[in-house]
């Protein structure tokens, strides 16, 4: 049976059982296999994986495997594929989707989304798939994607951005995080029959979402997503092996930007 050998470098590893990684894989193959089919057969989903090398040469993942062959894959490039960014998360990331929101990025996302509905998307909108779900990933139909290492949406906000890098790309304040819809400037007096008391006497720049109906102003919430913004950057540090990690713990995160109603 012919068969080839395959190395997963950097975070690539993540996908393989610990006894593999790190290491050259011996793969058995039968019939005509892409090196795409053999490394999803070993875990790795094809987004996440960047330049291909078949026997020291340039290859790509189409490429028919042979017998004898050696397949060095490398991860995907920490960049973002286009600009503006644009995202889809699937059902499970609803917290993830409110802080890259927050952070002005488009993101698409509904708690009942079925993996069929969010490949009829991709199909028709060039996003990138969010998600903890590498099945999900390998579909064809998924050209872009990242596959969440962490449980925590705190600690997802921050791979997200380093994968894509972000940092540079943030516009806070402008994306309302229940709906993703842009947000507008509204006179005080349009809205002051919806406002508290005290939120009347104390504020007086307030933002609109014209789909959802939400009101936006800068209370106690504005000042701790702004100490956030500041702590991204030092929160972040160069990739090494396996999952993306952080100096220290993000403190004053919330759910929301701004305070609302």
């Amino acid at each position: 049976m012919p068969s080839a050998t395959f190395h997963f470098l950097d975070r690539l590893n993540d996908f393989l059982p610990r006894d593999l990684r790190g290491q050259a894989i011996p793969v058995a193959f039968r019939g005509r296999q892409s090196v795409k089919h053999l490394a999803e057969s070993l875990g790795a989903p094809h987004p996440e994986i960047g330049r291909v090398e078949i026997n020291g040469a340039d290859g790509d993942l189409s490429a028919i495997t042979r017998d004898g062959d050696r397949v060095t894959l490398h991860p995907a490039p920490d960049t973002c594929p286009f600009d503006p960014p644009r995202f889809l998360l699937d059902c499970h990331l609803g917290r993830l989707a409110s802080h890259l929101r927050m952070l002005g990025f488009d993101c698409l996302y509904r708690n009942d989304y079925t993996d069929d509905e969010l490949a009829a998307i991709l199909e028709a909108d060039e996003r990138i798939l969010l998600t903890r779900d590498r099945r999900l990933l390998m579909r064809k139909s998924v050209r872009y994607g990242y596959c969440l290492r962490s449980v925590n949406s705190r600690q997802q906000l921050l791979e997200v951005v380093r994968r894509f890098d972000l940092a540079g790309r943030v516009t806070p304040f402008q994306r309302c995080p229940r709906c993703n819809h842009p947000l507008e400037a509204v006179e005080k007096s349009a809205v002051m029959d919806r406002l508290e008391p005290l939120t009347r006497k104390y504020f007086d720049e307030f933002h609109l979402c014209p789909a959802c109906g939400q009101i936006y102003w800068k209370g106690s919430h504005y000042e701790q997503m702004t100490r956030l913004l500041e702590e991204i950057a030092g929160n972040l540090k160069p990739f090494e092996h396996g999952f993306y990690g952080m100096h220290g713990e993000t403190r004053n995160f919330c759910n929301f930007p701004w305070n609302s109603v």
